[in-house]
């Protein structure tokens, strides 16, 4: 059986039944399941066949999984499970509810400088919490960020990451990751460390501010080797200087040049939010989803959206220029003796303060139950990058650069 032949209603293990996909990446599917045993909704992501059928990477995968069964954060999604069923490997995570980064960029467009600093401080405190445990994520990117309801920050997909002491993972097309995120010594297959994870979330942090990523080109493989020659272009002027620094020394060629350490640039990053005006944000929540995105394999981020964004912010002056000259019609008309008021905005559209993404906190409160579908411990790994609890490796690129 493979994973084009999985359908709703197929039960791996003899326990989680698939109810629906969720996310698609290169890595393999996400699918929101249900876990008889337990009572509980969960993500299971099921690894490509090309994947499964290695018995060196299927063997890797399944330490990874022990090790990260192992982590406990609130700010990272967990492991729950991992099995092999008719040839087919698998992951089950908690399945939660949440917005990615990489759809709140595409619905909002580039973040004010201090929320991209928050963000950029919750995903540090999140890393710094795996390092410590000896696990590399080696695949941080927007699509595998995802913002919860309260507006905490979880880190998800460890479905590629690996052990400190362990031996690189590549498969036969390259290695593994996501091209536009990839550190300059995970192009060149030497040995991945938490430095890796510190240049991938400056490549976040670089998007976050600009909209952009650092390198494009015509390939995967073009923008990987673009990571080990070319220096990325400078942030806009309109980018504080110390939040220019954040980003700038996380992206260093040399790993020895980046933070010295993820809890590093948290701190730096904390400073520097700190040290800028506390500005009004206005983030509009999006619409309700028949469920939540997943964080596996989002697709790329595409222009048109922000094309018609741009259309509409032409046409709001136009509409609000003809409102106040109807207004001030009925005004003329209205008798001298009407009561007049003020309005109001409505209740918690504009944000002001740390923002409405949350603050970088050290020790972050455990998630609440109903987030995390009454499991004990916090989770997110949904489908495609970002999302329900699964991810894939997919989503913003392929996952997978030059040899």
């Amino acid at each position: 059986m493979g994973v084009d032949m999985l359908a709703p209603g197929t039960r791996l293990g003899g326990r989680y039944e698939l109810c629906e996909p969720v996310a698609r990446g290169g890595m393999g599917e996400v699918w929101r399941a249900d876990d008889p045993v337990l009572g509980r909704t969960v993500a299971v992501k099921v690894l490509l066949p090309s994947l499964s059928t290695d018995p060196g990477f299927a063997e890797r995968f399944r330490t990874e999984a022990r090790a990260m069964a192992a982590l406990s954060d609130p700010s990272i999604v967990e492991v729950y499970d991992y099995g092999q069923a008719d040839g087919i490997a698998y992951l089950v995570m908690p399945f939660v509810q949440g917005e990615s980064l990489h759809d709140l960029l595409n619905r909002v467009g580039p973040l004010p400088p201090r929320e991209a600093m928050n963000i950029v401080a919750q995903v540090a405190n999140a890393l710094q919490h795996a390092h410590r445990s000896g696990i590399v994520h080696r695949d941080v990117k927007p699509g595998n960020l995802l913002i919860r309801p309260d507006g905490r920050l979880m880190l998800t997909d460890f479905g590629i990451a690996r052990s400190v002491a362990a031996e690189p993972v590549t498969t036969a097309g390259g290695i593994v990751g996501t091209a536009a995120y990839l550190a300059p010594e995970q192009v060149a297959g030497n040995k991945v460390a938490p430095a890796t994870d510190v240049y991938a979330l400056g490549v976040v942090a670089y998007e976050c501010l600009t909209m952009t990523q650092p390198f494009v080109a015509d390939s995967p493989v073009g923008v990987a080797l673009k990571h080990t020659r070319d220096e990325p272009p400078p942030l806009p002027d309109t980018v504080p200087p110390n939040v220019q620094h954040v980003v700038m020394r996380a992206m260093a060629k040399d790993p020895e040049q980046r933070w010295p350490s993820a809890h590093a640039m948290a701190e730096a990053a904390t400073k520097a939010a700190r040290e800028l005006p506390e500005a009004p944000w206005s983030v509009v929540a999006p619409a309700a989803a028949r469920h939540p995105t997943p964080t596996a394999a989002l697709p790329p981020v595409v222009d048109e959206p922000r094309r018609r964004g741009r259309l509409w912010a032409g046409l709001i002056p136009i509409a609000a220029g003809v409102a106040l000259l109807v207004a001030a019609t009925a005004i003329a008309l209205s008798s001298a003796n009407a009561p007049t008021g003020t309005p109001v905005p409505p209740a918690g559209s504009v944000v002001t303060g740390e923002g409405s993404l949350g603050t970088p906190q050290t020790d972050p409160a455990p998630p609440d139950d109903a987030a995390t579908n009454g499991r004990d411990d916090g989770d997110r790994r949904g489908g495609d990058n970002s999302g329900p609890g699964g991810g894939g490796g997919g989503g913003d690129d392929d996952n997978s650069g030059p040899g």
